[in-house]
């Protein structure tokens, strides 16, 4: 318990820290230029993975791998690591999150200029037109595209029901999706996180124009492979 206390301590003080001196250098890059914001972005996707692994002594295990060309990966959400991971695992990707995420000062400025897109959920058929302009946008750029169905994050071994929105980008997109499963949460969803295995599971390529009932079993299915 003792050992493990130490960890936590040092892992908080290291991952905060180096946090706001690579957040504070990312936000100056942004002057410099869009790839060399993106690389501190990376940067810092990077550190959190280090001092999981060489703080706390997790280990992280990839089962399949993201494929080469773009598409619509559909990742299970068990706690902030996965959101923050998604540039290492990922190529660049273009990760839809909440609007209110947005508005949060010099983050949401900085998120944008990654080129997150922005999820309004309350606004209906507009704003579902707009995430997919700029979701068509991102694609066109060749960066695959990250979303997290269930909305929120969700307890390990619960499978909540997928959000509406998602059926309608996968429509109009008409992109393959991949389900990518994930059991981030035993590990990393508390105050007091524990060393063990972080899997990342992806799941078979589901073709664009399956009916809507179809797509999301087979995601909801895939993304919750890791469930006790």
């Amino acid at each position: 318990m003792v050992t493990r206390t130490l960890r936590n301590i040092a892992f908080y003080l290291a991952f905060y820290v180096g946090s706001f001196v690579i957040t504070s250098s990312a936000l100056i890059a942004l002057w410099i230029g869009r790839e060399a914001f993106q690389r501190r972005v990376r940067d810092w996707s990077n550190w959190q993975r280090w001092c999981l692994t060489h703080l706390l002594g997790c280990e992280i295990v990839l089962e399949g791998k993201p494929l080469k060309e773009p598409v619509l990966y559909a990742v299970k959400h068990e706690s902030f690591f996965e959101a923050i991971d998604a540039p290492t695992l990922f190529d660049c990707p273009s990760v839809f999150a909440k609007q209110e995420l947005f508005s949060i000062p010099l983050w949401g400025r900085a998120a944008l200029a990654f080129g997150l897109v922005p999820v309004a959920r309350a606004t209906g058929a507009k704003a579902l037109m707009q995430m997919i302009r700029s979701a068509k946008a991102m694609h066109a750029e060749g960066r695959p595209l990250v979303i997290f169905p269930e909305g929120t994050r969700v307890p390990h071994g619960e499978a909540w029901p997928l959000q509406a929105g998602f059926a309608g980008l996968y429509k109009m997109l008409g992109l393959p999706v991949v389900p990518v499963a994930v059991n981030s949460g035993p590990v990393y969803h508390r105050w007091l996180k524990h060393p063990g295995r972080i899997v990342y599971r992806f799941g078979e390529v589901i073709p664009p124009g399956l009916p809507r009932h179809d797509v999301e079993e087979r995601v909801r299915n895939a993304i919750n492979a890791l469930n006790p």
